[in-house]
């Protein structure tokens, strides 16, 4: 495998929020060989219904099921609110894990980074997502978990890749999503 492709699923749809920074600093500190891409258009899919589930009927899930499908591992970002996953975040699991048993993230290794202005760093929102993944049929990398909180704090005005323990952190979990991914392909 000479290029590793990483998809992003970011779960807040504000453009300036945490998560959206972190998934950019995943983008700048991919390693040499990694393509790692923020979806951009899952305020665009509609709430998971088996009833409109019809192949090509809907440009947003097609494009995303489109871009996890080609992807060889998921990197998923959330916010934690009111105590667990976002619904769009969820909403976009649920798409992907379909048709049931060979929905788009079937076998792909998954990591998730979490993190929220609490000293939590959204725990909660990054079980349940893990949770939900694993479900879907990903294989969510179990030692690999990343949950920053106190965001205010630890980035005020800044970007967080230029928190340099932080950028190096996420640096490691994308690191460790290609490095699962070759595994899988020397199986």
């Amino acid at each position: 495998m000479s290029q590793t492709n990483v998809l992003v699923l970011v779960g807040s749809l504000r453009a300036a929020s945490v998560n959206r920074q972190l998934a950019e600093t995943a983008v700048a500190v991919a390693p040499e060989g990694a393509e790692v891409t923020v979806f951009d258009g899952l305020g665009e899919v509609p709430f998971y219904n088996e009833d409109i589930d019809v192949a090509g009927s809907i440009p947003a899930v097609e494009a995303l099921r489109d871009a996890a499908g080609r992807a060889d591992a998921l990197l998923i970002l959330t916010p934690e609110y009111n105590g667990t996953i976002p619904a769009v975040l969820k909403n976009a699991i649920d798409w992907i894990s379909r048709p049931y048993g060979t929905g788009a993230v079937k076998d792909k290794p998954v990591a998730v980074i979490s993190a929220s202005p609490s000293g939590n760093g959204a725990q909660w929102a990054h079980e349940d997502t893990r949770k939900a993944v694993r479900i879907a049929g990903g294989k969510v990398l179990e030692d690999v978990t990343l949950a920053i909180g106190g965001t205010i704090d630890k980035f005020g005005d800044r970007h967080p890749r230029e928190n340099a323990e932080v950028a190096q952190q996420v640096a490691d979990v994308v690191a460790s999503l290609v490095e699962a991914t070759k595994q899988l392909v020397d199986a």
